[in-house]
């Protein structure tokens, strides 16, 4: 409790995380590409540009598409802004953090620790120096993974092939014209 937790992006999954952070009295700073004055209330965050999330976080949480402009967002300028007992999550993108840096700035505890459920290559080498380190949660993208996810995707496939054949296609991903 009153810790600060910076969210790095508030889609569908960057928004769930807040709501859970208000449930531990967690201050909320987040960053996206689209703020307004009315999306921060009803989120119940602070949004501020990047270099404030990453210099007033104690938390700072990914989740962000992997794009040009995502790719290595976080890396060695980045991880020198943050506070020496940061820890960093990311369950976005592997290539959203320059891996070479992170374990950098882990070696020299220029943040406390890091956790990772994504990673540049996957699955992650063995012989990766993230497997080295003491102060990193390693899982191999299976996060998510509980008993109520998997009973969520099969309600919406059931509930997808339901509405396709009342004629109301619902989460159509290729839309035929």
């Amino acid at each position: 409790m009153g810790k600060t937790i910076g969210v790095i992006g508030t889609g569908n999954i960057g928004k769930r995380v807040i709501q859970i952070a208000h449930g531990f009295n967690m201050n909320v700073l987040a960053t996206t590409s689209h703020p307004s004055p009315e999306r921060a209330k009803s989120l119940g965050a602070k949004f501020v540009d990047l270099d404030m999330l990453l210099k007033e976080s104690d938390i700072i949480t990914l989740h962000v598409p992997l794009t040009a402009e995502t790719e290595h967002m976080i890396s060695a300028p980045q991880l020198a802004k943050m506070k020496p007992t940061a820890i960093l999550i990311n369950t976005a993108r592997g290539k959203v953090i320059d891996e070479a840096a992170l374990v950098e700035a882990l070696k020299k505890k220029m943040i406390a620790g890091a956790g990772l459920d994504v990673f540049e290559k996957e699955p992650l080498p063995m012989n990766s120096p993230l497997t080295e380190l003491e102060d990193v949660v390693l899982t191999p993208h299976i996060a998510f993974l509980s008993e109520e996810s998997i009973d969520e995707c099969t309600y919406i496939c059931l509930e997808n092939v339901e509405m396709f054949i009342k004629g109301k296609p619902q989460n159509v991903v290729n839309p035929i014209s």
